[in-house]
């Protein structure tokens, strides 16, 4: 096996270049680059955790970007009839990240060496997970690797897009949430008590709206950073609780049952569920080990749990439907879905059409609830402005009632 070398070199118009080839040795490397017309500046043999070029070391695992993109060439070639081993080779020498070569070309030298592509890629487990490889030992298993690879990459990418928008859903409102909070805060402990000090030197009866604020000011600016201690006290509490599988699996629990937010992530978990289903079992992989590997992918402890007992009934010769109906988690619609693959020998199929559509439902529901949040604190920001200028402008009319007299 030809070893690889990343090399920098200078084309004809003396522009910088830089790549990987493969040759038996340092000197069939520069002739190689000589014959098609680069003038070698520095070589360096391309093996895993070696200083690159500019003197950087290449560990960063494979992104989840990178892999997508990564998983997609690879089906391609794969499906054109290209030798693993020279696929992988190509993608190594076609990208310009460095982390991605080098872990390519060691998977690369694994296969080589006689092993799977699936027992290659589990000695990465920073950059390939378990499930990756599993759905890449079905599609070998199953001799569809191209196909496995494309359903794979599909995988990826819109549970990558999944998790974005589920990301982006959290954190705009909570951003709002803390902003306006702030601006509040400073409006009661650092504007309200200097204007009411102007009105205690008249020693005049403030109104009682101006009182409640006065209190209220009073109680933040004496008791505010307990308060904030008391909130990063049962945050840490709640995040170390979040470790235990007891504690975890009542809290999520607990989530589920929430108006709005049950309901949104229960079809988040069932997509994913759906999709990974879906592409394990039509990888060729068992219908159990698909089960399994798909219930891995389930967040929810509750969930999870849950769907222990749906696999149990599938072992023990239920249909996959029934089981699912009576673990009482999943979205119905993805259960009449599931249902109807199940009599019509289509599942992969009617599984990914559901996580489509259990998808396209999140995201509606996301954007409209986006949408009606963001004019509610702004309309809570805007009373509570509003009670502050109130209780500002009566003592201020008062006062000028009394000077009228």
């Amino acid at each position: 096996m030809a070893p690889a070398f990343e090399y920098e070199a200078l084309d004809t118009g003396g522009r910088s270049k830089k790549g990987v080839v493969t040759a038996e040795n340092p000197r069939a490397a520069r002739q190689e680059l000589r014959r098609v017309k680069l003038t070698p500046v520095a070589l360096f043999e391309a093996r895993e955790n070696e200083l690159v070029s500019d003197g950087r070391r290449a560990t960063a695992k494979i992104s989840g970007r990178q892999l997508v993109l990564v998983t997609r060439q690879l089906a391609v070639l794969v499906g054109a009839g290209t030798p693993l081993e020279e696929a992988l080779n190509a993608l190594a020498l076609q990208t310009d990240k460095a982390n991605v070569r080098k872990r390519l070309l060691a998977v690369r030298e694994r296969v080589m060496e006689g092993r799977t592509f699936s027992e290659a890629l589990r000695e990465d487990d920073k950059s390939f997970s378990d499930l990756y490889c599993a759905v890449v030992a079905a599609g070998e298993a199953s001799g569809r690797l191209d196909e496995v690879l494309d359903r794979l990459a599909t995988m990826l990418e819109k549970t990558s897009a999944m998790r974005s928008k589920a990301l982006g859903a959290m954190i705009y409102p909570a951003a709002l949430f803390l902003f306006a909070g702030g601006v509040v805060t400073a409006l009661m402990t650092q504007v309200v008590p200097r204007i009411i000090e102007q009105f205690q030197a008249f020693d005049a009866e403030l109104p009682a709206v101006t009182k409640f604020v006065v209190g209220l000011s009073g109680f933040l600016s004496n008791f505010g950073v307990y308060i904030v201690l008391v909130a990063v006290f049962l945050g840490v509490g709640l995040w170390r609780g979040l470790k235990l599988p007891a504690f975890k699996q009542w809290f999520d629990r607990l989530v589920l049952h929430i108006p709005v937010i049950g309901p949104l992530l229960r079809g988040l978990e069932g997509a994913r569920f759906a999709r990974t289903l879906s592409t394990l079992f039509g990888g060729g992989g068992p219908l159990l080990d698909s089960l399994s590997g798909a219930q891995r992918t389930v967040s929810n402890n509750h969930m999870r749990a849950r769907l222990d007992g749906a696999i149990g009934m599938v072992r023990e010769g239920g249909s996959l439907a029934t089981a699912l109906k009576r673990s009482d988690t999943l979205p119905s619609m993805m259960i009449h879905m599931v249902a109807a693959g199940e009599r019509a020998g289509q599942l992969p199929n009617l599984l990914d059409r559901a996580a489509e559509q259990l998808e396209e439902d999140f995201d509606t529901a996301s954007t409209i609830a986006l949408r009606l949040l963001e004019p509610l604190i702004i309309v809570l920001m805007g009373g509570v402005v509003m009670l502050i200028t109130v209780s500002i402008m009566l003592p201020i009319l008062r006062l000028n009632s009394l000077a009228a007299l």
